[in-house]
Parts: structure tokens; sequence; C-alpha cells
């Protein structure tokens, strides 16, 4: 059923993978190489049509102290944080309290409650951009970070009770009825028993979250259209000049709006694989 360990291989199977497997990840990196390769170019270099070849001179100072420079990319940082940070706790929130309801309670409809939450995430998001939008703007949330948060917080509610859902179903259940038992209530049970056995779900859920958040593009060019609204990622657009791209502008952008999910996913390393591994073995 599982694929046999490569230790447990024919020795010219695990040869090969020594070496296919730096192979593989030098081609999975080569668009992030790129990227940070372009950042640090001069201007001179993409207009002669040098895009792959060594830079002819470092120019990466100019490169980032242009950014901040010719575009507002530190006050986007902000409104991302504005909107991924609510967004993250908005998600994680309700997806705890839902996932201990459709994990511990049994009753009439469960299954089919869940299985809404999941049907959300089998819905292609560009054909509800029309009614998100005529929605938002019938509520006055249109380009206001509110409205961008609230959106994330209801998009990104299934998937986490679907998480969510799963992992205290693999907690053991004996220790709610034995609280039950002891006359404690339900609140006292979810707050003091199951939430310190869901930190590490939390952690792995949270820096997904952030991630999913704080890349995203498609709606925060649909949602936001003032500068006081707009993420980094919609954000980024202002280094596009009506006759030019500077594109090594917009590739050291992009390696400084990638900084913080990347910062907080190795802040977090210890506690997301516990919360992705957690259960996948028995004893």
């Amino acid at each position: 059923m599982f694929p046999t360990p490569i230790a447990r291989t024919s020795p010219w199977v695990q040869r090969s993978y020594k070496v296919l497997l730096p192979l593989a990840l030098i081609v999975w990196l080569l668009p992030l190489i790129g990227i940070a390769v372009t950042s640090i170019r001069p201007s001179s270099d993409l207009a002669a049509g040098n895009y792959f070849g060594m830079p002819s001179s470092f120019a990466g100072v100019e490169n980032y102290t242009a950014v901040f420079k010719n575009s507002n990319i530190g006050y986007y940082i902000l409104n991302s944080f504005r909107v991924t940070i609510p967004t993250v706790i908005g998600a994680v929130a309700l997806s705890c309290l839902t996932g201990y309801a459709l994990a511990v309670y049994k009753f009439k409809g469960n299954l089919l409650l869940f299985f809404m939450f999941i049907a959300g995430n089998f819905v292609p998001f560009q054909i509800l951009a029309i009614p998100v939008r005529d929605l938002t703007l019938q509520l006055g949330l249109y380009n206001t970070t509110t409205g961008l948060v609230m959106f994330h917080v209801a998009f990104q509610t299934g998937f986490c009770t679907l998480f969510m859902r799963n992992f205290i179903k693999g907690l053991p259940f004996a220790l709610i009825e034995s609280a039950r038992v002891e006359g404690v209530s339900e609140w006292k049970i979810f707050w003091h028993i199951v939430m310190p056995l869901m930190r590490p779900a939390i952690a792995a859920l949270s820096v997904l979250i952030f991630t999913f958040i704080w890349n995203d593009y498609f709606w925060a060019t649909i949602m936001a259209q003032s500068a006081d609204v707009r993420p980094v990622t919609a954000g980024m657009n202002e280094l596009k000049g009506q006759w030019k791209v500077a594109w090594e502008l917009i590739a050291a952008a992009s390696i400084i709006a990638a900084l913080p999910p990347v910062a907080m996913f190795f802040m977090m390393q210890k506690h997301f694989i516990a919360g992705l591994t957690l259960g996948a073995t028995k004893g």
C-alpha cells in the first residue's frame, strides 16, 4: 500500500535516488534562483537581453533601495499584516469551535454539515469574483480592510474546519468522557482539555493560512483598489510603468514580500511539523 523505503530498495535504485533528488531540487529552485539573480541585476542587463547570464555588475543595493523609493511597499506590507493576522485569528478560532462540535457531538445532520464545509473548497474561486464584489458593494465593505478580512475568514474556515475536525477525531475521547463524569462543563472541557492538545494543529494551520492569505493576489486586486487597503501582492503593480516594466525592481519586491511567511515558517517549524505528523503512526 505504501512505497518501499529507499533503504530497502536495490542498490541501483538507491544510487539513482541520490543522483535524481539533487537534480529535482535544482529544477524546483530554478525559478527562485532566477528571481534572486534578477533582483541584483542592473537595468542595463535586462535592456541588453541578458536575462539568464551572470549579472554584469552587482546592483542589489540600488534595486532594493529603489523598491522603497519608487513604491509604497512598506505601507503595503503593513496592509498585508492588517489583513492576514486577523484572518488567521478568525479562521483558526472559528475552526477550533466548529471542528470540536463536528468531531465530538453526534447529532442529526452532522455529516451533511461537515460535507457543506468541505464543498466550499471545491468551488472554483474565479466564478465567485462578480458575486463577491457585488455583495461587498451592497454591504459597504468594498475596498476596505474589514471586507477583505471577513471574506478570507469565510473562505478559509471550510478548510480549517476540515483540518481541525479530523485532528480532534484522533484525540483520545476517554479524556472528554472522564471530564463529563466529573461534572466539568462543556466549555471547560474544550478550553482546558482539548485546546492544549490542539496546539500543534493550531500552529500548523496558522502557518498554512498565513501563507495562503499573504500570497493572495486574485482577491487583493479585485477587492482592494486604493493604496490605503491594497496588500503587498497587489501593491507591486506600482512598479510597472506605462511603457516599461522594471523587472529587476519587481524581482526585488517579490523577495521582500516573501520574507514574512518564510520567517514565520522557520519560527513555527517545530510545531508545524508536529501538527502535520501527529497521528501519522500508531503507538
